[in-house]
């Protein structure tokens, strides 16, 4: 008989301090700045692209067919496999999340280079099509890092630093590349402002060379067949899919279609955003000033209660309400028609960062946990073009919609319909959430087989 008595000592409660020397960490720092350089491309080729084109010119329906140069997100997947099982040529001595990192990197700095190079001079194909490669190299950015941040958590407490650390970074840039480039447009022009980001993909460059080239997933890479061979082939396309299907089954499709439909707000007007002030008369100064001082408080704010709701009161409840205020947030834009007062401008203006803040660090959270070591670029280029792929093929009639909606109720009239209609897509990725959490609460009360 047994009589050892030792039991595992209970787990202690993490303090105040336990949190701040977490945040010490140096991968913290080094994320903050990955996020950075995630987020500074994303615009350029979509929303901010959109200002420059309307300020020489183009009409709506071109502008919103140019966004879809930000497809390049949604194919994620095809070309993840080779991120996650072979290493850069040269670069991968420096390991192969690291070498990846570097690599796409290059091509966007050179890309944005190129974009201002050729501005529209050249027509609207040249510079679209230079869009189109900074995409895709930024998308390919987005794959390894976000691996990166997976693997290189010690575990789900870090993966949620790590994520609030990386949606901090993304909003900054996101703030940059949507206010201080518009102010920089003004008084310097567009081409200067696009080489000066070009110049600011420095920052990704950096924090690649300072960070470490993650060990966790190591054991499972190695046991798997080299990707030039049949068997490593299929492992690299099929696996993912087939060990997330096994691993959540036929929840696996619902948790698909929340994400598909959770950030239909922000995405289906997305090209209008910078017309919309441009056809409200706004200045790009004030444009600039009023997203540079109301976008990054409000932004950090969103991110901070997200992660605190999510501790409080769980995933799903945080979900829905990201889902409910980027309803409000894209919905409240339709109120600018009836003043242009800078004070509603600033209120609207931090209500959306504040709502998409908090809804995607609820996601990133959410799709982070859905994934498996060996598959970590893949399955999370899988969920994350999931949600972006509805979205951003939508958004390409956004203009298109506008245009034609102006025949009947005139271009303000137009724009509101076009905003209230977009809030209200927050309704289904609510209902399919509050389904998948009844569904998954099931699920984990179920009795366990002998």
């Amino acid at each position: 008989m047994n009589t050892d008595t030792t039991t595992a000592p209970p787990l202690r409660k993490r303090t105040a301090m336990d949190v701040v020397r977490e945040l010490r960490q140096p991968k913290v720092a080094v994320m903050l700045a990955l996020g950075f350089a995630s987020g500074l491309p994303f615009l350029l080729t979509q929303n901010t692209l959109g200002y420059w084109l309307r300020d020489e010119g183009t009409s709506l329906k071109l502008i919103g067919f140019a966004s879809w140069a930000g497809l390049a997100y949604v194919f994620k997947p095809l070309w993840s496999p080779i991120v996650d099982r072979v290493d850069v040529p040269l670069l991968g001595r420096l390991g192969r999340r690291r070498g990846w990192m570097l690599l796409s990197q290059a091509i966007v700095a050179a890309g944005l280079v190129a974009m201002a190079a050729v501005g529209l001079t050249a027509g609207l194909a040249a510079i679209c099509g230079f869009a189109v490669m900074v995409a895709f190299a930024s998308a390919t950015q987005d794959i390894v890092i976000d691996a990166w941040r997976i693997e290189a958590a010690d575990g789900p407490d870090e993966i949620g630093l790590l994520s609030s650390a990386s949606q901090l970074g993304y909003r900054v840039a996101i703030l940059i590349a949507d206010a201080a480039i518009i102010a920089g447009a003004a008084h310097f022009g567009w081409p200067a402002s696009y080489i000066a980001m070009a110049v600011l993909m420095g920052v990704g460059v950096t924090a690649s060379l300072f960070a470490f080239e993650p060990a966790r997933a190591d054991a499972v890479m190695h046991d798997k067949a080299p990707l030039w061979t049949p068997r490593g082939f299929f492992d690299a396309v099929v696996g993912p899919f087939v060990e997330f299907f096994a691993t959540h089954k036929a929840l696996g499709l619902l948790m698909l279609a929340a994400i598909a439909a959770y950030r239909l707000p922000d995405f289906l007007m997305g090209p209008m955003y910078n017309p919309y002030y441009h056809d409200l008369g706004l200045s790009k100064d004030v444009v600039a000033v009023v997203r540079g001082a109301t976008g990054l408080p409000a932004a950090f704010i969103g991110i901070a209660v997200s992660g605190l709701f999510a501790v409080r009161f769980g995933l799903f409840r945080t979900l829905i309400t990201g889902s409910l205020l980027q309803g409000l947030g894209t919905a409240s834009f339709a109120l600018l028609t009836l003043s242009h007062d800078t004070g509603l401008f600033t209120a609207v203006m931090a209500l959306d960062n504040f709502a998409q803040a908090f809804a995607g660090v609820a996601l990133v959270a959410y799709m982070s946990s859905l994934t498996g070591l060996g598959y970590t670029a893949t399955q999370y280029a899988l969920l994350s073009s999931t949600y972006a792929f509805l979205g951003k093929f939508l958004k390409g009639f956004s203009g298109q919609v506008v245009d034609g909606l102006s025949h009947s109720q005139g271009l303000m009239g137009a724009y509101v319909t076009a905003w209230i209609g977009t809030g209200l897509t927050a309704i289904a990725p609510i209902l399919l959430v509050l389904l998948l959490a009844r569904l998954n609460g099931r699920a984990e009360a179920a009795p366990v087989p002998a």
